[in-house]
Formats: structure tokens, C-alpha cells, sequence
């Protein structure tokens, strides 16, 4: 079976009549919630909490939170274009970047359009501003945690950039993502279990006197 043809959503057939007002304002809201929150925490967060640790997990579950639903759900939705993954038969990797065609390509909203490109540029941009600034203070800690964000940020911008462009299939930066996550799980988990275990400081043992 060609899974490009094993769809169950009809993808660019959802109600996206163009109109004055915002007709998916659920979605437009998710879309800019997770995102705009995790900057928020990251910026302000230390106002309320010394500890990296609960930020450093707070942050990360609203990056993947936004990242899973830009990519699967407020893409297809807003603007009409969806990116994605399937392995073939023979074990082969592919990344396929669609977009709506025909007449249904000018049933999207120019409202929510405005507001998907605005919240993807703008905190991608937010993003990298916060790792100059980190890297500046050298400050290794919260690097991580940018890194982190830029890259899941900058693939599905790239994803949709590709997307709009009409590229239908590559390997790029969205597959670097994946692995960007997952080789530095163990990395992650490392660095969190060293703030949070200390390297204790050796006995003092007195010396003793020779008889």
C-alpha cells in the first residue's frame, strides 16, 4: 500500500472559508499558547523559582506540547500545508511537505495565515536571540535548553517554508530534529542528574602517627 495514499484525514478539505472573522479561533489560540508560554517561562520563570530543573522540564514539555501541534494539527488548519514522515518497504526514511491545491488553495484565512507565519517567525526569532544572549554569558546550562528549542522552532519552520515553497519530498532539517532529540536524551539526563547530585567532597581522614 503507497502510504501516501493511506490518508485518514482529507487533507485540504477542512471548513476554511475565507471570512472576516478568524473560523478555527480554538486552534489559532494552541497555536500560539505553547510557544508564547514556554518564551514566558524562560524569561520570567526565575522571578518564581531558583530551580532549573522544574524549568528546564516546564519548558521542555510546553516545546514539544507546541511542536507536536503545529506540525500535526494548527498547519494543516491555518494555512493548508502539513509536513510528515513514512518508512517504505525497504526500510527508507521519507519526508514529504504538502500543500493545498487547486481551489481549495484560496479557502484559507488570510486572518489566521497573518497569525501562523507571525507566531512561527517571531519566536523562532525570540529563540535565537536567547542564544547569542546565552552564549555571551556563557551560561552552558540554559544553552542546552535553547538548542534545544531552536531546533524543534527552526524544523517545522523549515518544514513549512519547504511546504509553501512546493518541494514534495526531502531530507533535512526536520529529520535533523529527531535526531538532534533523541542522541541528546542521555546528555540531558546527565547534566539534570549532576545538578541534582552534587560531587560530594572527600573525607577528611586524619593521619595517624606511626608506632
Amino acid at each position: 500500500m503507497d502510504p501516501l495514499s493511506d490518508d485518514t484525514i482529507p487533507f485540504g478539505e477542512e471548513n476554511t472559508a475565507n471570512s472576516t472573522q478568524l473560523p478555527h479561533p480554538y486552534v489559532t489560540f494552541f497555536h500560539l499558547f505553547f510557544r508564547v508560554t514556554a518564551v514566558f517561562i524562560y524569561f520570567f520563570g526565575r522571578l518564581f523559582t531558583e530551580s532549573f530543573i522544574t524549568l528546564f522540564v516546564l519548558i521542555i514539555l510546553l516545546l514539544s506540547m507546541d511542536f507536536w501541534i503545529l506540525k500535526n494539527i494548527t498547519g494543516r488548519i491555518m494555512v493548508g500545508l502539513r509536513w510528515w514522515n513514512y518508512v517504505d518497504d525497504d526500510g527508507v526514511s521519507h519526508w514529504v511537505y504538502e500543500s493545498k491545491k487547486g481551489s481549495v488553495q484560496h479557502r484559507v484565512n488570510s486572518g489566521e495565515s497573518r497569525i501562523f507565519w507571525a507566531g512561527l517567525w517571531s519566536v523562532t526569532g525570540m529563540w535565537i536571540l536567547f542564544f547569542i544572549t546565552s552564549l555571551f554569558s556563557i551560561n552552558f546550562k540554559w544553552m542546552l535548553l535553547v538548542c534545544i528549542a531552536l531546533t524543534l522552532n527552526i524544523a517545522n519552520l523549515y518544514g513549512y517554508i519547504k511546504c509553501k515553497g512546493g518541494n514534495q519530498e526531502n531530507l533535512g532539517i526536520s529529520s535533523m530534529a529527531s535526531s538532534f532529540i533523541f542522541q541528546n536524551i542521555g546528555k540531558v539526563r546527565e547534566t539534570m542528574s549532576s545538578l541534582n547530585n552534587p560531587p560530594s567532597s572527600p573525607p577528611n581522614i586524619k593521619p595517624t602517627g606511626i608506632v
